[in-house]
Formats: structure tokens, sequence, C-alpha cells
């Protein structure tokens, strides 16, 4: 998502940094994804959950699972998300003697082929009651029934495929909004913001990248004027270049991960061109601005989540946890971890009673209010947009 095109002319100028909180990391000092300019970010809600409770929670032999990328490809994505699930349990437990949950760890790598093994351990696991995952949709679509014959809720904090509601699934709740509010999301901000009338539309061979395109060129309509797919793990992109050089479009809109996106976005940009790029909530991670450089300056994201740079008790704390500041999903992997603590509070102890407390919650928690409908959609799902601004993922503006 490397606004690699409008480098060019933005890196002389940006100063004051644009930011939208929210999807795959923010840079440096950003706190989810916002930096400090822009539009107001949200701010903690009175009422929203708190993971401690009211420290009186009795329990034992109760267990919560992450399951996701750890050290794969795109890790960082996952790490964020495992990073807020910590800090709930962490304080959580520090104020419940009474009630010590475990967090157990499974890397799936986010790999479609890899997740239905350590999502088998996970269900063969009896004291895991809860799951916070899978991040990605490929993976998520893999292992769906599986949790669905278990029983084994699992809330998802960044995994946007809509078809994934779709399956029938009993247990599948996403904690963010998917790529059919996404996608015409992007498509707005493209047109009606970037003021875009050709736009190019790249994605990624994944689940992810292959359902967002769709819906973003479904919005845009006429406005497409060029596309491509690439592959996981390609480095090479002439022949991508060469098709946006010809199409000589206004915006491109990369559909996937960072891992490619970041190369792609230094080669366009070592072409020269300009067009303004546009990439979602799996590009936008401080290592996409680390791997692309100069060419990252100017980019823009969209992402299902918000700013978190005003939750400033969650950053402070998430900071002295895992050393970094909160990036994309760090804040809703917190929410999802709560809401799970709550249940177990709650006196729920077992599988069958997590799940029917999360199918009827409601509640605020940092991000949104919590509620699904009876496929595990949420009913409140805000977009926001992003910048790279002086070599920092900054939040710009909520998209309406």
């Amino acid at each position: 998502m490397s606004g690699t095109r409008l480098v060019r002319a933005l890196a002389t100028t940006a100063v004051v940094a644009l930011a939208i909180a929210g999807c795959g990391g923010g840079g440096g000092d950003t706190t989810g994804g916002g930096g400090t300019s822009g539009a107001a970010g949200p701010t903690k809600a009175a009422n929203a959950a708190d993971p401690r409770g009211d420290g009186k929670a009795q329990c034992s032999n109760a267990s919560l699972a992450y399951i996701g990328t750890i050290a794969g490809d795109n890790a960082a994505l996952g790490l964020a998300i495992l990073n807020g699930a910590r800090l709930a349990v962490k304080q959580h437990n520090a104020a419940n003697p009474g009630c010590q949950v475990n967090l157990r760890e499974f890397d799936s790598e986010g790999s479609p082929d890899k997740a239905p093994g350590v999502v088998a351990q996970a269900v063969n696991t009896p004291d895991i009651l809860g799951v916070v995952g899978l991040p990605f949709s490929g993976e998520s679509k893999a292992v769906g029934k599986t949790f669905s014959d278990a029983g084994l809720v699992t809330l998802s904090p960044s995994a946007t495929n809509p078809g994934l509601s779709k399956n029938g699934w009993k247990t599948f709740f996403r904690a963010l909004g998917n790529d059919s509010v996404q996608g015409p999301a992007a498509a707005k901000f493209i047109t009606n913001d970037l003021k875009a009338s050709k736009v190019c539309v790249i994605r990624d061979d994944s689940e992810y990248g292959s359902g967002l395109a769709a819906a973003v060129k479904e919005a845009l309509g006429s406005k497409v004027v060029c596309e491509d797919q690439v592959k996981s793990k390609q480095k090479e992109f002439a022949a991508t270049v060469s098709k946006v050089e010809a199409a000589k479009p206004d915006a491109i809109f990369y559909s996937g991960y960072y891992t490619e996106a970041a190369p792609l976005a230094d080669q366009l940009f070592n072409k020269g061109v300009t067009a303004k790029l546009v990439a979602p909530d799996g590009t936008k991670d401080d290592q996409f601005v680390k791997n692309s450089g100069d060419a990252a300056e100017g980019s823009y994201f969209t992402c299902p989540c918000v700013p978190a740079d005003e939750f400033k008790e969650f950053t402070d704390e998430y900071k002295k946890l895992a050393n970094t500041d909160p990036s994309t999903y760090s804040a809703e992997g917190y929410d999802a971890a709560t809401i799970l603590l709550k249940a177990i509070d709650g006196g729920k102890k077992d599988r069958a009673s997590v799940l029917e407390f999360v199918r009827t919650y409601e509640g605020q928690g940092l991000t949104k209010k919590f509620k699904w409908d009876a496929t595990g959609e949420l009913t409140e799902t805000p977009v926001w947009s992003y910048k790279v601004e002086g070599g920092k993922i900054v939040k710009n503006k909520p998209i309406g």
C-alpha cells in the first residue's frame, strides 16, 4: 500500500501525519495504526468492557487460545493481535487471583495447509473454551467446520472475506466489518477523496485478496481500467508494472498482504508511476513501510479498524508488554479476548455456555459496540482510512 508514485510529490512536503488506525500495524509511534493528525480518533467509552472485571472471578482449569500466524509470512499482523490478547489475559489474571486463565498459543503460520493441524490440537484440548483467531481468511475457511463441529467459539479480529459467515458455521464470529463493508468504503475513498476516475485493481492469490478485490471492483464499476493478479511470495513484478504504466491510472488498489505489496510498491516507484496507491488492512503494517522505503510515502490504507492512539491506558500497557506500539488489530484482539474472559468470569465452564454467551453478547469495547447477527457478523462496522506521512502510518479520516 505504498503511495509510491505520489510519493515523489508528497515526500518533500508531507510533515503533517494524516492517519487512520487499525488494520495492520501502523508505523512508528502509531497505536493501532493511528498517528496524531487527521480526524480525531475515538476515545475509550466509559462503559468499555475491562478484562479485569470486578476482581472477584472464580474459575479453574480454564484456557483461551490464540491461533494464527506467529512466525510465518505476514507474521506482524498476527503478532499485533496476539499481543492484544496477551495483554487482556495478563490484566485479567493480575486482578483475579481466584481465576487464572491460560492463553495457549498455536502458530498456524497463516497457512490454510497448516491451520487444520494446529486447530485439531486446540479442539482436542478440553480446557480451551474459546479462541481468538484466526487472523486470515484462507486459513479461517479451511478450519471453520472443524470449530463448528466441536462447538468451540472463535472470534476473528481480522479475517474479512464475506463468505466466511455464509457457511452455516455456528461458532464463527467476526470482530470487525467484512470486505462487503471495506470494499465499497475503499471505492468511495478512491473516487470521492482521491478524485480518481481511472483505477487499476491488483490482487494477490489469497482468499482475502481475491474477495476484497471483487468487492472493490464491483463498487468502482467502469472506473476500473486494468487489473492483474500476483502470487504469494512473488518478488518481481515487471509484468504488472507494465500493465499499470500502459493504463495510466489515477490510483491503484492493491488487494493483499504487505509481503508482496512492499516490493510491488518499490518497483512501481522506481518506474516513476505516480498513481496514488491504496491498500487494505492486510498491507497496513510497519513492515510495509520498512520494506518499501521511500515508495511508501504518500500511500493510503483502508481498514475496518479504528485508530487506537486515543486509548492511552491500553497503548501504554501494550507497549510495556510488547515493547512496541499497538498495530493493526491489536485493540480488536484485546476486545475479542476480553469478551471471552467475561464469559469465564460469568461462570461459563464449558464450550457450549461460552458459545451461547458470545452469541447473545451485547456490549461496548475499546473499538466498537459488539453485537452479532445470526451469521456472526457485527451490527456496527466502522471503516477508517490511513496514510503514510513522514515514514509513519497515521490516521486520516473515517469513511462513512
